[in-house]
């Protein structure tokens, strides 16, 4: 296995979970590429050590960075890169891209649909970049940014079609506080990754309409069922449904008070329009795109799935969540 201090890793991507990121390969490398969205960005953590916008506590070493605001520096100058933005800017940010791709191992940690295409990200980078499978890994959780911050034991799965890489990629992120699990099963831990979003949408807005513990664990119960009857329709394989890739995420964003997710279910429960929750939110919620792109997606494979379904009609049927969730709560058992 190649040594690590040989490795040259490229980061793309400056929001809370690029940033966490960032404080594992900092904690792990000798030094790592990392691009930021402007030159702000990029002058306060050479000088401060820290992002001004997101995870503010984090301190890097700064010797450590080498950070750049022109995307193609930074690819052109790693071997694995890890992709870390949001659904909704990865077609953008990757249209600034001009060097190939075609000698890169990309790591994508993005738990969403990239809009208009309705796609997963990883089949965005295949058909739009000729990237080949075996030349991508995925990183899932469970794992909050927030715990990240505070060094919190936290757990993550790397998905790749070569144990090798998936292999150096978690020894890239492996630390005292990290802990890593591979996984061969590229689609399904993406794949999960977007659906659990949405199934945290639904525990939010059943929380912030009053519904208790007791219907929470059923809606949980019922959500884990149906993510593996998607999962298992949509890319047949052995998996077992209850690791942590899988009902571990499912269960942190369904449950934790940091889950922008959860956040944003909770206030459509409460009585917020789509778009003012949108506006009152300081980071994305990936699961809001997710319903639409696989609501979409679905129309090619015709599973019933009445959660998603039941979210899909709230945030995009402008249905009202009260008389949605009764006739969902029929539905579950």
């Amino acid at each position: 296995m190649i040594e690590l201090s040989n490795r040259k890793v490229g980061l793309i991507g400056n929001g809370s979970w690029a940033t966490a990121i960032a404080k594992m390969l900092n904690k792990n490398l000798e030094t790592f590429n990392w691009w930021v969205k402007d030159e702000y960005v990029k002058g306060h953590l050479e000088r401060n050590r820290h992002n001004p916008n997101y995870l503010t506590d984090v301190e890097f070493k700064s010797e450590k960075l080498k950070i750049s605001t022109d995307i193609n520096e930074v690819v052109m100058n790693s071997d694995i890169i890890f992709l870390v933005v949001p659904s909704i800017y990865v077609a953008d940010c990757l249209s600034k891209l001009t060097v190939p791709l075609t000698d890169k191992f990309v790591v994508a940690s993005i738990k969403g649909i990239i809009p208009d295409h309705y796609q997963l990200v990883g089949q965005y980078l295949f058909d739009k970049f000729d990237l080949k499978e075996e030349q991508l890994g995925i990183v899932s959780g469970p794992c909050h940014a927030e715990e990240v911050a505070l060094e919190r034991l936290s757990y993550l799965t790397i998905a790749a079609q070569d144990e090798k890489k998936a292999q150096i990629v978690a020894d890239c992120l492996a630390c005292d506080f990290i802990k890593t699990k591979l996984s061969n099963d590229i689609y399904g831990t993406e794949f999960g990754a977007v659906l659990k979003n949405i199934y945290a949408i639904a525990a939010g807005i059943a929380h912030g309409l009053g519904y208790g513990d007791n219907f929470q664990a059923v809606l949980m119960s019922n959500a884990i069922r149906e993510m593996n009857h998607i999962l298992k329709t949509a890319s047949p394989m052995k998996r077992k449904i209850n690791e942590s890739a899988y009902l571990g995420d499912l269960l942190v964003t369904g449950y934790s008070f940091f889950s922008r997710n959860r956040m944003f279910g909770n206030m459509i429960g409460k009585g917020y329009t789509v778009k003012s929750a949108i506006l009152e939110m300081n980071m994305v919620a990936e699961g809001y795109y997710a319903t639409k792109g696989v609501a979409i997606m679905n129309e090619q494979y015709q599973i019933k799935a009445p959660i998603i379904n039941a979210v899909h009609k709230i945030l995009y049927e402008d249905k009202n969540p009260k008389k949605t969730f009764e006739k969902l709560s029929k539905k579950l058992d």
